[in-house]
């Protein structure tokens, strides 16, 4: 997936820093909450209790000023291969996406969710997290956090998810599921009915899977802010290849395997290798929030 080299990447609801506010329970996504669910599977704990934490996690001031200084400096080319600049685009070019069909689709506005790129640990409405939490989207705040270090050292080093920045994007597209979730009132599902194939929490994962397919649907098509191209210039069968393998990767078959484990369908939360590549691949080739309807299908 590649960004137009002179797209305008100003602005953005993106910042490097802590968060903070009132406290709520924190979602993982497609990716979000994958060490944490490894690190539940090696001690032979329900990854479902384990939460984010209340007190610290004010993270470092010096690593919040280099993140914005970053942030600043991005530019379309720059998010062809550096990770935050990829983030920031992302972020933007889902705005442009859902800003567009979510009012055409469903007849409600999109609301941008922050984005708050950490390093170490942050604090959040959720409670303090650190990055073994992974990527995360937390609804009291309406905020995604993201640690750059995830997506080598984790999703492609340990798990075998591509090491395409296409990975990045699709991690970022995954958690903006869960912010649309949230606005529609479903995310609460997860902690409704927490473990199993077919779980709530199942279904509210692989239902983001499908609106993060939906963003990869429209996004070499939908005019950027203030132009009249896409701010996405290409997404090749190379691209969506690498999109399905990290899917694959974050299945909880794959992560059991992964981890020495047998494969145990009652504790899965985030749904196998199959069901992820099943929705991802349904919300990319029909394009429509009504076919991401996981809570209606057999599972």
């Amino acid at each position: 997936m590649t960004f137009r080299k002179d797209a305008d990447l100003s602005g953005g609801s993106v910042s490097g820093g802590r968060g903070g506010g009132r406290r709520g329970m924190a979602v993982g996504g497609g990716v979000g909450g994958i060490v944490v669910v490894l690190v539940a599977l090696f001690l032979g704990v329900d990854p479902g209790q384990l939460g984010l934490d209340t007190g610290g996690g004010q993270g470092d001031p010096q690593s919040q000023s280099r993140i914005d200084q970053r942030l600043e400096e991005c530019t379309g080319e720059m998010a062809n291969t550096d990770t935050i600049c990829r983030i920031k685009a992302t972020t933007i070019s889902l705005e442009d996406v859902w800003g567009q069909q979510l009012p055409q689709q469903t007849g409600m506005a999109w609301e941008q969710p922050h984005t708050t790129i950490f390093e170490g640990s942050v604090s959040t409405a959720c409670g303090a997290a650190s990055s073994d939490v992974g990527p995360f989207y937390c609804p009291a705040d309406q905020d995604v956090y993201m640690d750059p270090s995830f997506f080598d050292q984790v999703l492609a080093g340990q798990l075998g998810g591509s090491d395409d920045l296409v990975a990045t994007s699709y991690v970022v597209a995954h958690e903006f599921g869960h912010h649309l979730q949230n606005m529609f009132g479903d995310l609460r599902r997860s902690q409704q009915d927490p473990q199993g194939p077919s779980s709530g929490a199942v279904r509210v994962e692989l239902q983001a899977d499908c609106y993060a397919g939906i963003w990869f649907h429209y996004a070499t098509t939908t005019p950027a802010r203030g132009s009249q191209e896409p701010l996405v210039e290409s997404l090749t069968e190379q691209h969506i290849d690498a999109i399905i393998q990290t899917a694959e990767a974050i299945g909880d078959d794959h992560i059991q395997k992964a981890s020495g484990t047998r494969v145990d369908p009652s504790s899965w939360t985030h749904g196998s290798s199959q069901m992820r590549r099943h929705w991802l691949v349904t919300g990319y080739e029909q394009g429509t929030v009504e076919a991401c309807d996981t809570f209606r299908a057999q599972l």
